[in-house]
């Protein structure tokens, strides 16, 4: 993933010592939590890597959680985003785990709602409070949330990814990038579609009407 401007590499306005430990890590607790469209119930967070040695003193745990409960990199209630999570009754869990292959800075999340969803997030912080998410829902993805991204599961069928981009087109949006994985020939798929406007509510309602359509998320970290 390459860095657009000088402002990428500085880092973004921000509360915490490190762009890539505090502020990336905003970033990502604010993709899961737009993947799981509210607030947790429950949050498994496992940290890897530098994020596992390190990210205790950069305050990453904290940055995590605060990201959950949707802050942006500057806000001041960062540092208590623990205490603000208790107080709000969110379940939280920080562990640690072994990755060799993944990013230094990588972290899962597996955060559970009310009503019994489990949705899963991998990400990393690659710097300059850049993120790249590389996993949902066990699906492999790879998308950045710095522009508008629609995030879509559904069946594995002939014509779905047509299906999709003709209503995208209907709204007047541009696909910049577009990825698909599966699990399997004729079982689930998640395809990821990142335009350069946000699409109309009435366009991401048509989404979900679709018959094979699973879930159907919009995910766009601004801070």
């Amino acid at each position: 993933m390459r860095f657009k401007d000088v402002f990428s590499i500085i880092g973004p306005v921000m509360v915490g010592p490190s762009s890539s430990h505090t502020a990336g890590a905003v970033r990502l607790g604010r993709v899961a939590r737009a993947l799981i469209e509210q607030q947790p119930k429950e949050a498994v967070i496992t940290l890897y890597g530098s994020f596992a040695a390190t990210g205790q003193g950069h305050g990453t745990d904290a940055a995590l959680v605060g990201g959950l409960l949707g802050y942006n990199t500057y806000d001041e209630r960062l540092p208590d985003a623990l205490e603000y999570a208790e107080a709000a009754g969110i379940g939280v869990a920080i562990r640690t785990g072994q990755a060799p292959n993944a990013h230094p800075n990588t972290v899962r999340f597996a955060l559970s709602t009310e009503a019994g969803e489990v949705v899963t997030v991998t990400g990393c912080s690659i710097g300059g409070g850049t993120i790249k998410m590389t996993e949902v829902n066990g699906f492999s993805v790879n998308f950045s949330a710095s522009s508008p991204t629609i995030v879509i599961q559904h069946a594995d069928v002939k014509g779905m990814v047509a299906s999709i981009s003709r209503t995208l087109e209907k709204d007047g949006l541009n696909i910049s990038r577009m990825s698909v994985d599966r699990k399997g020939r004729n079982g689930d798929a998640l395809s990821v579609m990142e335009t350069d406007e946000p699409p109309s509510g009435e366009t991401l309602q048509e989404l979900h009407r679709m018959a094979t359509v699973r879930s159907v998320r919009l995910v766009h970290v601004v801070d």
